[in-house]
């Protein structure tokens, strides 16, 4: 490989300091930035499927936790915890005297947050105006594609265990 500029040292044929030259990006800097910028990019996409692959052989029903009191809650109210890691925020919510449901809080559309909407008695995501029913979990409006995944509650004594997620992806 020759050299434009042999008296010029290496370092100074890639990084032009003279104004009329940094108008100008060369075809080798392009292709460098191009090269670096795919190799990013797929080793993202590597991570990413990766972090999907571990997801998806941990175990779906995890040990019970205790949750929440039976009378902690009065109807219409929530309780944000987390099962079944302490990376995944869900939502309890005392439907009647006797029902309780809860659901993850992660939208299936693109994560956000859900909150509950006591007044129409929905889950209601604020990113994308997506809304699910409180009673199923089912979506009502919006681009979330699937449910929320729900978490098996069951009342022990005086306390509510989750049991199990029931999560309806492949």
């Amino acid at each position: 490989m020759s050299r434009s500029h042999p008296s010029l040292p290496l370092w100074k044929e890639d990084v032009s300091f003279r104004a009329a030259d940094e108008r100008f990006v060369m075809r080798r800097q392009f292709g460098r930035a191009m090269a670096l910028t795919s190799l990013g990019m797929f080793l993202g996409n590597l991570w990413i499927l990766g972090r999907t692959w571990t997801r998806r052989l941990a175990p779906r029903n995890p040990s019970a936790v205790v949750v929440a009191g039976v009378s902690e809650l009065a109807i219409g109210q929530v309780k944000v915890f987390a099962y079944p890691t302490q990376d995944d925020p869900c939502l309890l919510i005392r439907l009647s005297a006797t029902s309780w449901v809860a659901y993850s809080q992660k939208c299936t559309h693109l994560s956000c947050a859900v909150v509950y909407e006591s007044e129409t008695g929905r889950l209601a995501c604020p990113c994308h105006h997506g809304y699910f029913s409180a009673a199923t979990g089912e979506v009502l409006q919006g681009p979330p594609p699937r449910r929320l995944p729900r978490v098996h509650i069951e009342p022990r004594g005086f306390e509510l265990v989750a049991v199990g997620m029931e999560d309806d992806r492949a």
